[in-house]
Formats: C-alpha cells, structure tokens, sequence
C-alpha cells in the first residue's frame, strides 16, 4: 500500500508497529498514533499511572516501553473522561518516542512530519 509506513523506537531503532495498526485520529492535546496491536519489543508494567497535567490530566494508564532500550514510547489509557474513552485500551505511540520508516518512500521521517490516511473508531 501507497502510505505504509513501520514505527521504530527512536532511542534504539527497535521496531514497535506499523501504520496498517492504526485505528484512530490523534486528540487534541495529544500528539499519539494509535494502534490496535503492537511487536512483541513494546513491553508495560501492571503499576498504573495516574496523569497528572496536560491531555491526560486525570486519567490512568500503563506506559509502554521500549524492550530493547527501555524508553517510553506511549501508554494503553485504562481509565479516562468521556473525550478520551475511545482510546481505553488501545496502544498509543508519543509521536516524538518513534520515528517512521515509510515504505514505497524507502526514507525515515520523523513521526510528527507524516499524515496517515485518517482511520476512524466506529462507535
């Protein structure tokens, strides 16, 4: 497909999903990808965190980590307010933690530069 493109870890090049995964749009506030499945490199922990400022004031969720290297690289939202409830449970990648590998392209871009066909939850 044309817009393919493979998410890695910024911090080691590990590779952590692909753009065939992605199954929403990005909220306002926060810069994610978001995914339905990820490899078996992204790792969380059963400790929830609870956000404490921004986009995810509020809410509790895991945070997903790099296998490899151990970077952060985004969180599985457990709980939330109603804007953000069609995020629970789904993997979301922090633009600025990956980098992407766009394939037909052959070149890597950083992941806040690359627009993605819009995908959207159905209800």
């Amino acid at each position: 497909p044309e817009d393919c493109g493979v998410f890695h870890c910024r911090g080691c090049w590990t590779v952590l999903g692909d753009s065939l995964q992605l199954c929403g749009q990005e909220p306002p506030g926060l810069s994610v990808f978001i995914c339905f499945k990820v490899t078996s490199d992204v790792t969380w922990e059963d400790s929830l965190l609870v956000g404490l400022e921004g986009a995810l004031l509020g809410c509790t969720y895991y945070l997903l980590s790099c296998r490899s290297c151990g970077l952060a690289v985004g969180f599985i939202l457990y709980s939330s307010g109603g804007n953000l409830a069609y995020l629970r449970g789904l993997f979301c990648f922090f633009k600025d933690s990956i980098i992407c590998y766009l394939l037909k392209k052959q070149m890597i871009i950083e992941a806040s530069k690359v627009n993605f066909p819009a995908v959207t939850l159905k209800e």
